[in-house]
């Protein structure tokens, strides 16, 4: 496991080069520490928007279109699987409540339509927040 990236996946890299493309800057790997939870990293941040990017693996993370699960070494994987959604859930919940909005993407999905989903909510976060004298 340990050749498996924790960042810079390549579903990750062609996210964030096409959020760079379209004059998007952001962090990458950014560690938000929250006392509930404990040191989250989003795989893409945006700070003064408090967005929150995560591009999850489908094997790692229990994909519910790939839901195939390891036949070998069953009683190890399925508990991991599970034990991961099960962090995935309450980082998002711990997030939301510190006022992040979060998004959430599975690496088959298209990066256009990611790009063009995180940026419809930057938008609308920048927007809000620049109404609101921030």
């Amino acid at each position: 496991m340990a050749a498996n990236r924790r960042r810079d996946t390549a579903p990750e890299r062609r996210v964030r080069q096409l959020l760079h493309g379209a004059g998007l800057r952001y962090r990458v790997d950014l560690p938000v520490r929250l006392a509930e939870v404990g040191l989250i990293r989003p795989d893409i941040a945006f700070t003064r928007a408090r967005i929150a990017v995560f591009i999850d693996g489908c094997f790692w993370h229990g994909c519910p279109q790939h839901k195939g699960r390891p036949k070998t070494n069953a009683q190890y994987w399925n508990p991991k699987i599970d034990g991961n959604a099960a962090r995935d859930r309450r980082q998002t919940a711990a997030l939301e409540a510190a006022g992040w909005q979060v998004l959430r993407f599975w690496e088959h999905d298209d990066p256009g339509q990611v790009v063009r989903s995180i940026v419809s909510v930057y938008r609308d976060r920048a927007t809000n927040t620049n109404s609101q004298g921030r």
